[in-house]
């Protein structure tokens, strides 16, 4: 008898399966200079729960990233951004939640040696384990979210 293969868990489940962990979430309004905002208040959080360098410098670029899409690219007033680092501190997800109602893919081609912009997500699919987006419970529009290896 061949038993069914089982389906990969959501990516949600794979952070709830590990239990306590450390939550933070902070709100930030919807401009580009929030972008330096964002970086300082993630890299300070992410210190004080002694993440490692690299995951930490890492984190910090991808919500730059994110935030400055979530910046140009919606008509969102605010975004909500979250950090969730597992109880065993070894997975570190990472959430942007804004208004924006379109989801969010990979780019279609890959930008031109002169094109000054294009290379964010590009970013976050290289930088991260995983990412996706959803609609978001949280700010009526959409969550774009990354995971790391928080103690590769």
């Amino acid at each position: 008898m061949t038993l069914p293969t089982p389906s990969a868990p959501p990516a949600t489940s794979l952070l709830a399966a590990t239990e306590p962990c450390r939550e933070y979430w902070f709100g930030l309004p919807a401009l580009r200079t929030s972008a330096r905002s964002a970086r300082d208040t993630v890299r300070d959080r992410l210190r004080a729960w002694k993440v490692p360098g690299d995951t930490c410098c890492d984190a910090v670029l991808l919500v730059s990233e994110l935030i400055t899409n979530a910046v140009l690219h919606t008509d969102s007033g605010h975004v909500l951004c979250g950090l969730t680092l597992t109880g065993d501190e070894r997975r570190l997800r990472i959430e942007l939640h804004d208004e924006g109602r379109t989801p969010v893919r990979p780019p279609d081609h890959l930008p031109g040696p002169d094109d000054e912009s294009g290379r964010g997500l590009l970013l976050v699919r290289q930088l991260a384990d995983r990412w996706g987006s959803a609609r978001s419970a949280r700010a009526g529009g959409k969550v774009v979210w990354v995971e790391l290896a928080a103690n590769p």
